[in-house]
């Protein structure tokens, strides 16, 4: 199989992004587990997640999917094989934001609950407007110096703020970001295309999608009359009360049977065909929700069915 891998900065990353947020909230420790083993042996090496996640679930402080995947790396032994990422500045009142201390103290409880000593993608996870970029860039370039990050990045972030803060990396020599998270799908273009993925392209950025199948809305599984028990069925279901989202339906149903390829297989692989785009992100409840998300990595679709899902999705 020729290698599908894409670039961010230094770093080479398997075309679907796993993501941690079900760990610790809606998948335990073991179901958890069986997913990352699972990716792992499938030849999956991007996991992401975020020092808050999952602090909305009752009971939970977040960091509870940084601790099983920590208690993984630990398990497995298996470090050295994965591209980690994870996030700072989205956490409680009281550490919220890009403070420099804020990010200093950030790193070091997501190592410690990652069980690691370095970070490969670490992502500023909200702006914090109250914090210059010159503050930010300029903490975050000091843990890349210090070996505790390879590569910095930045998700929720404006087009202008992040024009802004790639400036003042160029101009001070600083770390610079090499990739941008933004929320951006088939149902949800107008997030990322425009004036940020400009910027995203023109410094050479490399794009990880968030909410890649729209909460899975994507996956097809959200039909007309059908009820689907998941803590995002709300959000999800209501693509379907337009007439823009039946239409992206319809149109994946139709590249889809051409490939005899999941909805959700198509979805990401349209994504994977935009410019900038490196890895969509996705995750898996369960080992049985995974072979649609990694079958990404072998389906190629043509320019007439990207235009097809383009225009549907207009």
């Amino acid at each position: 199989m020729a290698d599908t891998h894409k670039k961010i900065g230094n770093l080479s990353v398997h075309p679907l992004a796993l993501g941690g947020n079900v760990f610790g909230w809606t998948a335990d420790e073991a179901e958890s587990f069986a997913v990352l083993d699972a990716y792992a042996a499938a030849g999956g090496n991007f996991i992401d997640t975020a020092d808050i996640y999952s602090v909305w679930a009752p009971g939970n402080e977040g960091g509870e999917s940084e601790t099983v995947i920590g208690n993984w790396f630990a398990s497995r032994g298996n470090r050295a094989d994965i591209v980690l990422a994870t996030k700072v500045g989205g956490g409680q009142p009281e550490k919220r934001g890009l403070s420099a201390n804020a990010i200093k103290s950030g790193v070091e409880e997501s190592l410690r609950r990652l069980r690691t000593d370095y970070i490969d993608l670490y992502y500023t996870h909200f702006d914090d407007p109250s914090v210059p970029v010159e503050e930010f860039i300029t903490a975050l370039d000091a843990l890349v110096k210090e070996g505790k990050v390879r590569e910095i990045a930045a998700s929720n972030i404006t087009a202008d703020r992040l024009a802004e803060a790639l400036a003042f990396s160029d101009e001070s020599g600083l770390a610079k970001y090499a990739a941008i998270q933004p929320h951006y799908n088939l149902v949800s273009r107008d997030t990322y295309e425009g004036d940020l993925a400009d910027v995203a392209a023109r410094h050479g950025l490399a794009a990880v999608p968030y909410f890649a199948l729209a909460s899975g809305f994507l996956t097809g599984k959200y039909r007309p009359g059908r009820t689907v028990d998941s803590a995002r069925a709300e959000g999800a279901g209501k693509h379907l009360e337009s007439e823009r989202g039946r239409r992206i339906l319809t149109a994946l149903d139709e590249v889809a049977a051409a490939h005899d390829a999941e909805v959700a297989t198509v979805a990401l692989a349209w994504l994977n065909a935009q410019p900038t785009v490196a890895s969509p992100l996705a995750s898996a409840r369960t080992v049985e929700q995974l072979p649609a998300l990694l079958a990404v990595a072998d389906v190629t679709l043509t320019e007439a069915e990207l235009k097809r899902l383009t225009e549907a999705s207009a």
